[in-house]
């Protein structure tokens, strides 16, 4: 059998160091410490076995995530599958935003929800407020009723949707949606080829499901609600322009953690 020394040998001369810890971890149920206390503990043949493979994967460009079923998100691990977008760091923004300008919500919609971290989290900040979220695929509302069941968010309720579609007449104090929004010629494309593309970009220019979803908002915000949106580092003065054409008064972009435009809300008055 293998030792975790030779396996990590191994791997650390094809993948990143902490992506070789991460997934020898998963395969192995051993934490870091673990390894750097018992490097010559050996790993059962059939176990390592896997773990060479996943280098393969690794290699090819599989996203660990996608290997490990596992991303953190906002404190939480929310189980992910290439049936939804791995949660990124910045949509976190997204969180604190909704913390700072809409700190009690009586209802709130996540739309494209994906894995359900967004939903997942606010449901969690905001334990008093029924959340409905919202996704066209049902393979990844599949997903995100499972993080939801494991996280015990007993107030978020899901329905298949596209955008407004099904929505009904229902309005919220907080309408919040990561849409796809890459261009579909940008060359960050070819790194998340592992990734749902319709989760990824519009196949048009970018904003044309965010133009669907802040062009109808008005008609599903309360009085005095809150439209929330992720969207690309160059996008933020053409989203402002579209919450213009929609009614909205002077919506404001928030950066991210790289310092780059990433969210931008406004309050709705009817």
């Amino acid at each position: 059998m293998a030792t975790i020394r030779a396996l990590l040998l191994a791997a650390y001369a094809r993948v990143d160091k902490v992506d070789a810890r991460v997934v020898l971890s998963h395969f192995t149920g051993k934490t870091k410490e673990f390894f750097i206390m018992h490097p010559e503990a050996e790993v059962p043949d059939e176990i390592a076995q896997k773990f060479l493979q996943s280098l393969d994967q690794i290699e090819a460009g599989c996203p660990v995530a996608y290997i490990t079923g596992t991303r953190s998100f906002w404190g939480r691990d929310f189980h992910v599958t290439p049936a939804v977008l791995i949660p990124r760091p910045d949509t976190e923004t997204l969180i604190e935003t909704a913390l700072a300008q809409c700190p009690a919500p009586e209802s709130i919609l996540d739309m494209g929800t994906g894995s359900g971290c967004i939903a997942i989290s606010l449901a969690l900040e905001f334990p008093q407020a029924p959340v409905l979220a919202s996704d066209v695929s049902t393979s990844a509302l599949e997903v995100a009723r499972g993080n939801a069941q494991t996280l015990d968010a007993t107030n978020v309720t899901f329905v298949v949707s596209d955008w407004f579609d099904a929505i009904e007449n229902r309005t919220f104090d907080l309408i919040v949606s990561n849409p796809p929004y890459i261009e579909p010629d940008d060359a960050h494309l070819d790194n998340l080829m592992f990734e749902p593309i319709g989760a990824l970009t519009d196949t048009v220019d970018g904003l044309s499901d965010l133009r669907v979803i802040i062009e109808q908002a008005p008609r599903h915000l309360s009085p005095g609600g809150i439209l929330m949106v992720e969207h690309g580092y160059n996008q933020g003065a053409a989203v402002r322009e579209l919450f213009y054409k929609a009614g909205f008064k002077n919506p404001a972009t928030v950066k991210d953690l790289g310092d780059n435009d990433r969210i931008t809300w406004a309050r709705f008055s009817h």
